[in-house]
């Protein structure tokens, strides 16, 4: 096994190695790169044990994370208006050893992500029940998340200074941040019928936390943002004191503590 998973962490070092020309690609452009390349590598590494479903979840993972990377490379050329936001984050400078650090902690989480994938592939799991299942779910958080882009694009491009509110942000303000984490809940719920041992468990569990809290931290970081862009805008407060943050009908309205008025 960890001679396989040495091959894996390989490929999403070299897939994610771009962050090294802007240290932030770590964790956007090189984390699709990296889930897209996992997705190709496990297909050809078990080539012989493939299924259909172990094909169709491959398949995800390369179409998630080219969709991902493709569209974060088409709006970093594209949006003045995203670039103007990130020119602070451009600028910083870290050093080469923090980077090497990054690099490797998030070429390592890649791998563990796709780990239930490969917990069945390697364990040679014939079951079919959950993880189609699981492949449905992922795919319905691939679409949320295409589906919330789109929607976004269109509504900066008709209102470059408002946020976006309609579609499925009248659901949650962060639904692509919502569509990740059900992605990834497919994933882990696809394998709950093969994972043996410590190992294959822990994979599974922490990089599912992770994620959601990596999800979690990105929504809290964006309010954040957007307060202080939009928070002198009463419909904008009034958009915040009546949208979910991130879950749908879960009453979790804040993360940060300066969205309500101040007296």
């Amino acid at each position: 096994m960890w001679p396989l998973l040495a091959i894996l962490f390989g490929v999403a070092l070299a897939a994610c190695s771009v962050g090294f020309k802007k240290y932030v690609w770590f964790l956007s452009v090189g984390y699709g790169f990296a889930i897209a390349a996992l997705g190709v590598a496990l297909m050809i590494m078990f080539a012989s044990e493939l299924s259909l479903v172990t094909v169709l979840l491959c398949i995800v993972f390369i179409l998630y994370g080219a969709r991902l990377s493709g569209f974060l490379l088409y709006r970093e050329i594209k949006s003045g208006s995203y670039k103007k936001n990130m020119e602070g984050e451009y600028a910083k400078k870290l050093p080469i050893f923090v980077m090497i650090t990054m690099w490797i902690a998030v070429g390592a989480l890649y791998v563990l992500q796709v780990s239930p994938a490969f917990s069945r592939l390697y364990n040679k799991s014939s079951d079919l029940v959950l993880p189609l299942v699981g492949v449905c779910v992922s795919l319905v958080g691939v679409v949320i998340e295409m589906l919330a882009d789109l929607q976004k694009n269109a509504q900066k491009k008709a209102a470059p200074d408002k946020p976006a509110t309609k579609g499925l942000y009248r659901m949650v303000r962060c639904p692509n941040y919502f569509g990740e984490i059900v992605m990834w809940t497919g994933v882990f719920i696809g394998g709950l019928s093969t994972y043996t041992g410590f190992f294959q468990w822990f994979a599974a569990i922490f990089s599912f936390v992770a994620i959601v809290y990596i999800m979690l931290d990105g929504a809290k970081r964006l309010e954040g943002r957007q307060m202080k862009r939009y928070g002198n805008d009463e419909s904008y407060r009034e958009y915040v004191r009546k949208t979910p943050v991130i879950l749908p009908l879960i009453p979790l309205y804040r993360l940060t503590k300066d969205t309500e008025d101040k007296k």
